[in-house]
């Protein structure tokens, strides 16, 4: 039997898992090479450290001695952490969507010693639940199929796999003239828009950042519906409890409609994206709420997130000693021991109940609350807060992620530049520069791209598309914000690199990768999850360095390429808003320049 092979990781989630008497292998050619020798299945489980479901199956299944005999019996056994290894996350979690029409983590996935997969789900419970096998029920049936009818099953994976990597790179051809397009899109959105509570959708809330760019940008061309959808979403996100109330800076999502009960995790690139939402409608609006939300987001990134690289950390947990949580719950008897005579005005402007104000299925425990804007903030607002960040702070604190994604730092840069211009805070401007400056100095790849990530000790892996598209854009920012100079030769760099490595010109297509892998059909990018999609963020970038250079060499790629999504736009709209957007910006007139200095002598 292959031992734990995940001790030594880098990776905080991997090394979340080494203690489990799976025989687990890091993701490489190694657990492949193994499968096909003992001619097994290859398990492929895919989180990130902030993931409170990966924690729960980690506890009830990885780590149970029987379960795990199973597994190492009857599979090669792969770990793999996402932020790590986003394209092969976003392979297997089409397969799992292709199979069950939804997705999440922690990710599980059976595949052929090839790699290609026949079998995906998610989470399953240790003993069978609300219609859901258990993970031992699930390991007997793949294990005997493998032995019963393994033909069937490669068969099956072939042509997922061939299904997979054809929609990676399919492009659709435009059914009408698209001047209306942008207009089309905002009424999509307008559609799925909740009337009652803003956002989108009538369960779960996520910020949706590629919509809610989608709306800015639609809001500054001067659309009033887009304005209203955005800043009373923005409004929701600002006084739910989804908006840390007393350490700032935003959870993932809410389990409910009503922005209220998060699921508890941070994550940079929520952050760093609403963090810019937030200053760009400021810098128009003048909304105390939104700067009150962009302050205490450049708080909390500096004060929570920054590293021992000097750079922004992935995310905080989700869990902490306590439970999913605990760090951020209170109970009213806690609240009243703490706060005594100002307990009320407390509970009127956080909605405080004695019996607990998140009572949802799988939400907290019963009698927790959480704080949320319900009312008015009282005279003393300032002093209660102070009391509980100070009673917060002696609490356990939710585990850190400490490696910085090189991309997920490039969205934190854009943000922080939008925040100086709008809050007129040079302070935050040179903090953005400094981390910028720490990614350009990093050690580069042979071809000269730059690394996916960094340790406390070091920088690991080849950046991925999104790592340089999101960093041009944060230069881009950063050159606008402060007119320097030297912010535009560089990010003229990068979008040279980024045309070499990343675009084809046969195809008018931007790949998330520099190049192949025997095991992952090679992808483009046009899809936006709770990131921007990488491929128009590219194309975006690169018409802004057409613009504010006059150089052709950025403006073909750039075209060519929205171009190309147009028909996938119009089809799909909601899934590719990203594209939207950078088709609205192609179609639109030049963009002056957003700072008040003289234009560097190269504009034209």
């Amino acid at each position: 039997m292959v031992a734990n092979a995940l001790a030594n990781e880098r990776s905080l989630y991997l090394r979340q898992h080494a203690d489990n008497p799976v025989s687990w292998l890091p993701w490489g050619e190694e657990p492949f090479a193994l499968a096909r020798e003992r001619q097994l299945p290859v398990l492929v489980s895919i989180g990130y450290a902030a993931c409170h479901w990966c924690h729960v199956m980690e506890r009830e299944s990885f780590s149970d001695p029987e379960v795990a005999a199973l597994m190492n019996e009857h599979f090669i056994c792969v770990k793999v952490d996402r932020e790590e290894h986003p394209d092969v996350d976003e392979y297997y979690m089409d397969a799992v969507q292709a199979l069950r029409g939804a997705g999440g983590w922690p990710l599980n996935v059976c595949c052929t010693p090839e790699g290609r997969p026949f079998f995906a789900g998610t989470y399953f419970p240790p003993e069978p639940r609300g219609g859901m096998p258990s993970w031992r029920e699930v390991l007997v049936a793949l294990a005997e199929a493998w032995r019963r009818q393994r033909a069937e099953l490669e068969g099956l994976a072939n042509r997922l796999h061939g299904a997979i990597a054809a929609s990676a790179t399919v492009s659709l051809a435009p059914r009408q003239p698209l001047a209306g397009l942008s207009a089309a899109v905002e009424g999509a959105l307008a559609k799925a828009f909740d009337p009652d509570y803003a956002g989108f959708g009538e369960g779960a809330k996520f910020p949706q950042a590629p919509a809610l760019a989608f709306l800015a940008q639609r809001a500054e061309e001067g659309s009033q519906r887009a304005a209203s959808l955005l800043d009373r979403t923005l409004e929701a996100i600002h006084r739910g409890g989804i908006h840390d109330q007393l350490g700032g800076g935003f959870h993932r999502y809410t389990v409910d409609r009503a922005w209220r009960v998060p699921h508890f995790e941070k994550m940079l690139y929520d952050n760093g994206l609403l963090l810019r939402l937030f200053a760009r409608r400021l810098a128009q609006t003048a909304n105390p709420s939104f700067a009150e939300s962009a302050q205490g987001t450049v708080r909390f990134l500096e004060g929570e997130l920054l590293g021992p690289h000097n750079l922004l950390c992935a995310s905080l947990d989700a869990d902490s000693p306590g439970g999913e949580g605990a760090y951020y719950l209170w109970r009213a008897q806690e609240l009243q021991a703490l706060l005594g005579p100002r307990y009320q005005a407390a509970a009127g402007w956080f909605g405080i109940r004695e019996e607990g104000n998140a009572t949802v299925d799988h939400g907290p425990p019963p009698g927790a609350n959480v704080l949320y804007l319900a009312g008015p903030p009282p005279q003393e607002a300032a002093a209660i807060k102070e009391v509980l960040r100070q009673a917060r702070a002696r609490r356990p604190r939710p585990l850190r992620d400490e490696k910085a994604i090189v991309g997920w730092n490039g969205l934190a840069i854009a943000g922080l530049a939008e925040a100086a211009v709008a809050l007129r805070d040079q302070g935050i401007l040179g903090w953005a520069e400094r981390l910028a400056e720490t990614i350009l100095a990093a050690p580069r790849s042979a071809a000269g791209l730059l690394p996916r990530l960094a340790f406390a000790d070091g920088w690991v892996g080849e950046g991925h598309l999104e790592d340089h598209a999101y960093l041009l854009d944060g230069l881009l920012a950063l050159f606008e914000a402060g007119c320097e100079e030297r912010w535009l030769e560089r990010a003229k760099e990068l979008g040279e690199l980024i045309i070499a490595f990343f675009y084809d010109p046969p195809s008018a297509a931007f790949y998330a990768t520099a190049g192949g892998s025997p095991l992952l059909p090679r992808r483009t990018a046009l899809e936006d999850s709770a990131l921007p999609a990488a491929a128009p963020t590219a194309a975006l970038c690169l018409h802004r360095l057409y613009e504010l250079t006059g150089e052709a060499r950025f403006e073909g790629p750039a075209r060519a390429a929205i171009e190309r999504a147009a028909g996938l736009v119009e089809r799909y709209p909601l899934a590719f808003l990203t594209a939207a957007l950078a088709h609205a910006r192609l179609q639109g007139p030049p963009r002056p320049l957003a700072c008040r200095l003289p234009p560097p002598p190269s504009i034209t």
